[in-house]
């Protein structure tokens, strides 16, 4: 009890601690950039544990943000109509909520295909696919979860420009909403594109990445979705639904 007790405590204390911290970063961002003042405390805070509660480094990381939204998304939004080559390779779906409530989604990475001057509109995509993952977020729920399945991926699907660009954009403009990354059906010739991507992926995110082997797959899953949330592709209920019509 005297555990608990303590548990507890310390566990108000941090809470106090960061409570305290979004409220000086608020105020700092807001004189930096006056826009700023219309984002809620749950955006501030998932910038200020992104840099383990520094609030110089938390706070340098979200004015980047807020130039970089202006630019990127001028009219506040990414449409449909800027990614059409992205939308035709049918690779990203969205479909049911994990037992905690957060979003899932499904990616396959042996339909990605580079293209000339893909790299531009495949960043519109991510940002695109975030944009609307986040929205999906019911009240209270700050992330999503994902599962990258790589059956069939090849040389021809490898893209290291491509997989930087959006864990940068993963990362430096929405920190904190990747829940838990599930990689399944792994090929041992990806291992080589891993490799030189891995070194990018920050601590926080290589916490939340488990490669799951093929005869652990449905198991695994439920072990964080229902049977009647998980996709039916892995043996449960729910068809896939592209991003564009989630």
């Amino acid at each position: 009890m005297e555990v608990e007790a303590n548990g507890l405590q310390d566990s108000l204390e941090s809470n106090e601690i960061e409570k305290r911290k979004v409220g000086l970063m608020r105020a700092r961002v807001e004189s930096a950039d006056p826009s700023s003042k219309d984002l809620d405390d749950f955006m501030i805070r998932r910038f200020l544990r992104a840099r383990d509660l520094d609030i110089d480094k938390a706070s340098a990381l979200l004015l980047k943000y807020l130039g970089w939204r202006r630019a990127f998304m001028p009219n506040g939004y990414i449409s449909a109509s800027e990614i059409p080559n992205e939308l035709a390779q049918n690779k990203l779906f969205m479909q049911g909520q994990d037992k905690k409530g957060r979003p899932i989604t499904v990616v396959y990475g042996a339909r990605h295909k580079p293209y000339k001057g893909n790299l531009e509109e495949f960043k519109r995509f991510v940002v695109y696919s975030l944009e609307k993952i986040c929205a999906s977020m019911p009240g209270g729920e700050e992330k999503f979860i994902s599962i990258a399945d790589i059956e069939g991926w090849g040389y021809t699907n490898s893209d290291i420009r491509a997989y930087l660009a959006a864990l940068s954009i993963l990362q430096d403009c929405y920190p904190e909403r990747l829940g838990k990354l599930f990689l399944v059906h792994v090929p041992y010739v990806f291992m080589t594109a891993w490799k030189v991507v891995y070194p990018f992926i920050d601590s926080k995110t290589k916490k939340k990445i488990i490669f799951v082997e093929n005869k652990n797959i449905k198991s695994t899953l439920l072990g964080d979705i229902d049977e009647n949330q998980l996709p039916d592709v892995y043996g449960g209920k729910l068809p896939l639904v592209p991003i564009q019509d989630s």
